[in-house]
């Protein structure tokens, strides 16, 4: 879009530096370190993917094997178990499900590793570009439909083929995009549970089988409806890789995947939550995957109107943490809110500056935006009335990614008739509005433009503050979200390894090739 704002480009640039140089000593950590999630995530990839008559996961039984030689790679022990048994990954991945010792086996020279792992590497690789490419392919072959956002709709039942019925329903009514909700707390739990679940509390559980059973129904609906229907799920939490891992490898489409989320509000620790992300967003990279992050939280707990900054701050840390993994752009899904307290004056126009400013800033991503929560109350008029506005923003303001507001927000899990209307509100809305955007400009030194100066001018102060302090410093006293975080505490420190001078990781050693130096076009 053509800029209306008329926005300092000077202070954008400087916005970006002071993000730069926040981000470089979080490079360096993660450069230096491993997690246990990390070192799971590339078992998983190389095929240990099952789990013992507990449920237990391969994948973790075979960690707590080899937890002290994780600081020099797991994927080598696995890779010499093959080599030195002459197993299939398949049956090795029984035989640790029963019991088989990993680290017992002792290492053939580097040579007969490397070469398993360039073979293993190489089946799951090609597995992972036939997604893409299919992908491609599909939303090539139906094209989008003429409006540009592309409309986001949740289920969460707790039941996977009751969430399958749902999910059928609303691309039948004009849905775009399909997520399903993850169960309360998964992303506390260390471990990626096995196998297709029927219950869960507050969603269902992210598992491969689930990932896998969904594709399925969303692709079946899909070619009914002509459209290609996009899956949603969350690459987040204490097993941020692994699920990251298993959306690529069953061809999801977006990821919740944020650097600090967790952090601010899962209590995970953030050594650990910054090492995970960086190797997450390298595979979500080099599947094409979008990554949803999570700046409309910080709305939930500060005023929208007072740190409406701290959500501009934290998209450039997001973007510059994203260029380190090797994501571009398009793949940047950065989150923001409609979460103005509607009883500000003006507070419409206010909503329509920030939305306008990051999307100036931010001009090559595919923008998530999330309608009100925080400020509905019950009265489902007031709320239809709420959301009719964000659906106009939206629309204005070329957001891609439009996560849909529901009348009963703050009543109850929503009823397919709420979807409904709300699906019929967004069309209506952009259908009608849809050249508002082209067609309006704003006013020298109104509100809108004073207002979007005012946010960029605080985004930049509030870099600067995080710069002298850095990261770790700055949410240790809570600078985002006001909320405090300590650098040792949280769940999950106990999982972060420094890496030995031997550590040797092929399938991140694969990723930075291709992401860094041209393997991945």
């Amino acid at each position: 879009m053509n800029t209306r704002l008329g926005l300092n480009e000077d202070r954008i640039q400087r916005a970006r530096s002071l993000a730069e140089e926040i981000a470089h000593p979080v490079r360096s950590y993660i450069e230096r370190h491993t997690t246990v999630s990390v070192e799971r995530a590339t078992l998983r990839l190389f095929g240990l993917d099952g789990c013992d008559e507990e449920g237990t996961p391969t994948a973790n039984l075979a960690l707590h094997q080899l937890r002290d030689k994780v600081p020099h790679g797991a994927a080598r022990y696995l890779l010499g178990a093959l080599v030195k048994t002459g197993m299939t990954v398949e049956e090795l991945d029984r035989a640790v499900a029963e019991g088989f010792d990993l680290a017992a086996q002792g290492l053939p020279d580097q040579g007969a590793l490397e070469a398993k792992a360039a073979e293993l590497v190489a089946r799951v690789r090609h597995t992972l570009d036939t997604n893409r490419e299919y992908r491609l392919q599909k939303i090539d072959q139906h094209r989008e439909r003429e409006h540009s956002p592309l409309l986001y709709v949740i289920v969460a039942t707790g039941n996977i083929y009751e969430d399958v019925k749902q999910a059928r329903a609303v691309v039948y009514q004009g849905a775009d995009i399909v997520a399903v909700i993850r169960t309360t707390a998964q992303s506390l739990l260390d471990y990626v549970p096995h196998g297709a679940t029927t219950e869960g509390f507050g969603g269902t559980y992210a598992t491969r089988e689930n990932f896998r059973i969904m594709r399925k129904a969303l692709d079946e609906a899909g070619e009914k409806v002509g459209r290609y229907i996009r899956l949603v799920n969350y690459a987040s939490g204490l097993c941020m890789p692994e699920i990251a891992a298993l959306g690529a490898l069953e061809r999801l489409d977006m990821m919740l995947n944020d650097s600090m989320y967790g952090i601010l509000f899962r209590d995970i620790n953030m050594y650990r939550t910054l090492v995970d992300q960086h190797f997450s967003r390298m595979v979500s990279a080099y599947a094409d995957i979008v990554i949803n992050t999570g700046e409309d939280n910080y709305l939930t707990t500060s005023d929208a109107y007072e740190k409406g900054y701290t959500v501009l701050a934290s998209e450039l840390i997001n973007e510059r943490l994203a260029f380190d993994a090797g994501m571009p752009s398009r793949l940047q899904g950065l989150g923001h809110a409609f979460e103005m307290d509607p009883a500000i004056e003006n507070g419409f126009l206010y909503e329509l500056a920030q939305a306008a400013l990051i999307r100036e800033v931010f001009p090559s991503c595919p923008l998530k935006y999330m309608p009100p929560t925080k400020h509905m109350t019950g009265n489902i008029f007031a709320g239809y009335a709420l959301n009719t506005l964000f659906n106009l923003v939206a629309r204005m303001t070329g957001q891609e990614i439009i996560l849909l507001g529901m009348l009963t927000e703050a009543i109850h899990t929503p009823f397919m008739q709420d979807r409904f209307l709300a699906i019929q509100n967004a069309l209506y809305v952009f259908k009608n509005a849809a050249s508002l955007g082209e067609d309006i400009s704003f006013r020298e030194n109104g509100i809108i433009r004073r207002r979007a100066a005012e946010v960029l001018d605080k985004t930049v102060e509030f870099l600067e503050i995080v710069a002298g302090k850095g990261i770790f410093e700055s949410i240790n006293q809570g600078l985002f979200a006001d909320i405090k975080r300590s650098p040792s505490g949280g769940k999950g420190f106990d999982g972060v390894y420094e890496k030995a001078p031997d550590y040797w990781n092929p399938w991140e050693n694969m990723l930075k090739e291709a992401l860094f130096k041209g393997g991945k076009k």
